[in-house]
């Protein structure tokens, strides 16, 4: 198992831009993409390796994080990674996996998954072929592979998002094609769970929005608890992202309408703060952003996204070489505040293919250096 470590110094940037030719907003942006001490890349792309996609997971100890991704865009399953020290370093597991793994294709999402025992399961979902999977009841420490979940469940992308439900449940929620086909017009379908991921219920679809593509969604809870937020990238790229609401924990969605203009980007992953805020990161895709293509964040309340307010400011978090090919985040937030956000990404010119970097920053960081160009 190999240790990877990478750290080095940069500067900060603030800077501000506006949208044109329309009633976008004018957001703040902090750029945090030079601040190399910050960053560690997990997989290192090279002249023949494409390291793509990664989706990462925090364990209840506040420190433990697992990574996993895909080799290829779009490419198979096989590579995971695992931290000790909330993102700082980490070390390669692919060795203990289950070889039916590599055989796994498209994206692979982990999730920490508790049935109503109270045993804790850690899966990896797949999309083809039937959304394959992999399972560890050990926190990590083993895995075997489990049967996929079959022909109901064909997809472009497996769960993109699965959250916990006030019955116990879990709300899982995925996209394809009509007829589980890679191709548009896209839908996103949802299905549940009621013994920690073994068995789920029949999808159904929930978003489907003539002239667009809905896809990737990102659902969580509201602050208060009352509400489920659904985010999807939309996958024409003519204008904004899409959000739904939910208000009988996802039996019913409200239409899907345009996020605000900050929001617009695909694959859609945040947390909520102790202050109620929100982070969510994505792949840029916003109209007339200068910072389009790259890895950035959203900050702001889940009143902006409700009632379609431009939200408090935007973060640079990493600058893509390749201008388009980026995101699929993950993004935890650690006991101390530090919020780590994990990518892909062409993490430097030359002829090295995309990595699996990781960026790590606290609130109070942002926030200082937004408000010090007030003064």
């Amino acid at each position: 198992m190999k240790q990877i470590h990478v750290s080095a110094v940069a500067c900060l940037i603030l800077g501000t831009f506006q949208a044109v030719g329309g009633p976008s907003p004018t957001l703040p942006l902090v750029d945090l993409s030079s601040d190399f001490h910050r960053q560690v890349v997990i997989a290192a792309g090279t002249k023949e390796v494409y390291q793509g996609h990664p989706t990462t997971l925090l364990l209840p100890d506040g420190k433990t994080i697992f990574a996993v991704w895909s080799i290829g865009h779009g490419g198979f399953a096989g590579p995971m990674a695992r931290s000790g020290d909330g993102g700082k370093t980490w070390t390669r597991i692919d060795d203990i996996l289950p070889k039916g793994f590599t055989k796994h294709k498209n994206c692979p999402s982990i999730y920490r998954l508790v049935d109503p025992s109270g045993k804790e399961r850690i899966w990896v979902f797949s999309a083809q072929p039937d959304m394959p999977r992999i399972v560890s009841e050990d926190a990590g420490k083993t895995w075997r592979e489990e049967s996929p979940l079959g022909e109901a469940f064909r997809c472009v992308m497996t769960f993109s998002s699965i959250v916990r439900l006030k019955d116990w449940e879990y709300l899982g929620l995925f996209h394809r094609g009509p007829g589980g086909k890679d191709k548009a017009p896209l839908e996103v379908l949802q299905t549940r769970t009621s013994d920690g991921g073994l068995t789920w219920s029949e999808p159904r679809i929930v978003a489907k929005v003539d002239g667009k593509n809905p896809c990737e969604p990102f659902v969580f809870r509201s602050p208060k608890g009352d509400e489920l937020c659904c985010l999807m990238r939309e996958n024409t790229h003519k204008g904004r992202s899409l959000v739904m609401f939910s208000t009988d924990e996802g039996k019913t969605w409200s239409k899907p309408i345009d996020t605000p203009w900050g929001l617009t980007g695909d694959r859609h992953m945040g947390v909520t703060l102790p202050d109620g805020r929100l982070v969510i990161a994505f792949r840029d895709q916003a109209v007339d952003s200068p910072t389009r293509g790259h890895f950035v964040a959203w900050v702001g309340t889940y009143d902006d996204i409700k009632n379609s307010k431009p939200g408090q400011y935007r973060i640079k978090l990493l600058h893509n070489y390749a201008k388009w090919d980026c995101g699929y985040p993950g993004v935890e937030l650690l006991p101390d505040g530090t919020i780590v956000a994990t990518t892909y990404l062409k993490y430097q010119p030359g002829e090295a293919k995309h990595s699996v970097v990781t960026t790590r920053f606290k609130i109070d960081e942002t926030d200082n250096l937004l408000h010090s160009t007030d003064k």
